[in-house]
C-alpha cells in the first residue's frame, strides 16, 4: 500500500499540482495592501482574507483530486496493470485515499505558512486592539485540511460507485454545501422560530443532522479572528468523529469496490 502512496504522490507532482498551488500562493503577498482597506480592523481582515483563500485551494483539490484520481486511472487502464499485481483492491483505494490526503496536508502546511507571514507582516504594521492569537490561526488551518480529508473521502466513495467523474466531482460539491449546512438546520428546526414546524419533518432534519456530515464544527475561523479560546474537548470530539465518519466511508468504498466489474 505504501507504494500505492508513493506513487499516488508522484503523480500529483507531475501533474505540476503544487507548482500551481506555489503559484496561487502568491496572492498572499497582497493580503498586506488589501487588508488596508480596512480601516480598523486591519489584522482581522488579513486572518480572514488568509485563512479563506488557504480554504479555498484545498477545497478544489479535494474535489478535484479525490473525484478523479480514481476515474482517470481507470481510464488510462493503469489500474488493471496494479490490480493484477499481488494487491488487494481495498488496499489499492486506501493507497490512493492516504495519497491525496498526504498531499493536502502538505499543502495545507505551505498555505498556513503564507497566511501566518502575511498575517504577521499586516500585524507589524498596523498593532491589533487584541493580540494575535497564533496557536488559533494554525489551528484553524490543521483543522481545515482535517476536514477536506474528510471530504475527499467522499469523493472516494462516489468513485468506487461512479464509471464518470461527473457523480465523483458533483457529488462531492453538494455534500461540502450540505455538511457546510447541517448545523444551521439542527438549530433552527429547534429553535422557538420552529416551534409550529411539523414534528415529522423535524424529526427527518433530525435524522438527516447524524446522518449527514457536519463541517461547521471543523470552522475555526472566529477563533482565529476574534482570539476566541479554543474548546480543547469539543476539538477531540471533532477529530474522533472525523475518524469514525471517514473509516466508514472508506470501508464502505472499498467493499463496493472490490465488487465492481473492471471493462
Amino acid at each position: 500500500m505504501l507504494n500505492i502512496v508513493r506513487v499516488t504522490l508522484k503523480g500529483i507532482f507531475r501533474d505540476r499540482v503544487f507548482h500551481g498551488i506555489l503559484a496561487v500562493a502568491v496572492v498572499f503577498l497582497a493580503i498586506p495592501s488589501v487588508s488596508t482597506l480596512s480601516m480598523r480592523q486591519v489584522t482581522e481582515l488579513s486572518i480572514t482574507l488568509a485563512l479563506s483563500l488557504e480554504s479555498f485551494i484545498l477545497l478544489l483539490l479535494a474535489v478535484f483530486l479525490g473525484g478523479t484520481s480514481l476515474w482517470k486511472d481507470i481510464e488510462r487502464r493503469y489500474t488493471f496493470s496494479v490490480l493484477s499485481l499481488p494487491i488487494t483492491r481495498s488496499r489499492y483505494l486506501f493507497g490512493r485515499f492516504l495519497g491525496i490526503a498526504l498531499f493536502l496536508i502538505l499543502t495545507a502546511a505551505v498555505l498556513g505558512a503564507g497566511a501566518l507571514v502575511a498575517v504577521k507582516v499586516v500585524s507589524s504594521g498596523y498593532p491589533p486592539d487584541r493580540p494575535v492569537a497564533w496557536g488559533a490561526i494554525m489551528a484553524a488551518v490543521g483543522f481545515d485540511a482535517l476536514k477536506y480529508v474528510f471530504l475527499v473521502a467522499f469523493a472516494v466513495l462516489f468513485s468506487s460507485l461512479s464509471t464518470s467523474f461527473f457523480l465523483p466531482v458533483f457529488g462531492t460539491i453538494a455534500i461540502f454545501l450540505v455538511g457546510g449546512a447541517t448545523q444551521q438546520v439542527y438549530d433552527y428546526v429547534h429553535s422557538a422560530a420552529a416551534r409550529t414546524m411539523a414534528p415529522l419533518v423535524r424529526q427527518v432534519a433530525t435524522l438527516l443532522y447524524y446522518l449527514l456530515p457536519n463541517f461547521s464544527s471543523f470552522d475555526l475561523k472566529v477563533n482565529a479572528i476574534y482570539a476566541v479560546p479554543l474548546d480543547y474537548h469539543g476539538l477531540a470530539l471533532t477529530v474522533g468523529y472525523c475518524v469514525i465518519y471517514t473509516s466508514l466511508l472508506l470501508v464502505a468504498a472499498a467493499a463496493i469496490f472490490g465488487r465492481r466489474e473492471m471493462k
